[in-house]
């Protein structure tokens, strides 16, 4: 497969590594992007794999958490200029849907638009948004989940938001301190982006995945096999500590993960806090 300028220039603004180098890459992957990254990786050429470019939608999300703190919802609700997507009164019309999924729990998205609020279908809310802003606009997707405790987060007017779950034990979830806690905890999934909640949540094929690329790079080292196991299970490690939540220095004391000061709090109020899950939407990542 000819390998062209622009394959390259894609490349390196996904690794930040050389156009030589990715150039090489590129043509020993046969092209395939995915695979020329891992070349690059196996490498030590690019420390992450991020897909070049952004949706552009504009819009918002809405998260939202019900009084006894045991359900959330969060809606991305999409229109086409920034300048609406921040309007108030839009805003509103995406807290309606999003109070209208969390009471009906609905399983789809034609489920969603059926469910009603204040007399009117949400389909019936979408055209009124429509008429009302001038604008087109069109519901992305949603999300509800249900447990002991949900704590949520809206990052920068919108543009993220963020539902997390917590197994508790001797705790309401409507206490002042665990709801502080859990809206600490939203706002590091909001900023650091974690794979998943726990290690044993991360997919099989993505520990496949990395411990391949690992044991590649610890290959390339030359020393002996014993060794080379140790260096990949130890990145490995490293992996997990970056990517899962509980296991991420927390943002707020980068001297404690997330797991500790979870524990923390759970001590201060006598009972146990555990992260079982989030929902991360950013805006127009769907898309």
């Amino acid at each position: 497969m000819a390998i062209t300028a622009s394959m390259v220039k894609e490349l390196r603004e996904m690794t930040g590594a050389g156009m030589m180098e990715c150039k090489k890459a590129l043509t020993e992957a046969d092209g395939d992007m995915d695979k020329a990254v891992d070349v690059l990786r196996t490498r030590g050429l690019a420390a992450v794999a991020k897909k070049a470019g952004r949706a552009t939608n504009e819009g918002t999300v809405m998260a939202l958490v019900s009084d006894d703190g045991k359900t959330g919802a969060v809606v991305e609700l999409n229109c086409e200029t920034d300048f609406v997507g921040m309007n108030e009164k839009f805003k509103a019309y995406a807290e309606k849907i999003t109070r209208a999924a969390m009471a009906a729990k609905p399983a789809d998205m034609d489920a969603l638009k059926a469910a009603t609020i204040d007399g009117e279908t949400v389909e019936e809310v979408v055209t009124d948004c429509i008429h009302v802003m001038g604008e087109n606009a069109q519901l992305a997707r949603f999300g509800v989940v249900e447990a002991d405790g949900v704590a949520s987060y809206i990052h920068g007017g919108g543009k993220i938001g963020v539902l997390v779950t917590f197994d508790l034990e001797g705790i309401d979830p409507t206490n002042e301190e665990f709801v502080n806690c859990g809206h600490d905890v939203a706002m590091q999934v909001a900023a650091v982006n974690p794979i998943s909640a726990t290690r044993e949540d991360v997919p099989a094929d993505v520990v496949e995945h990395e411990m391949g690329i690992y044991k590649a790079q610890a290959a390339e080292s030359g020393k002996p096999e014993n060794i080379q196991e140790k260096i990949a299970t130890g990145r490995m490690e490293k992996f997990y500590k970056e990517q899962c939540l509980a296991e991420q220095d927390f943002v707020k004391n980068p001297d404690q993960t997330v797991n500790e000061y979870t524990a923390e709090v759970a001590k201060k109020l006598g009972g146990s806090i555990k992260i079982t899950g989030f929902k991360r939407f950013q805006l127009g990542e769907a898309l």
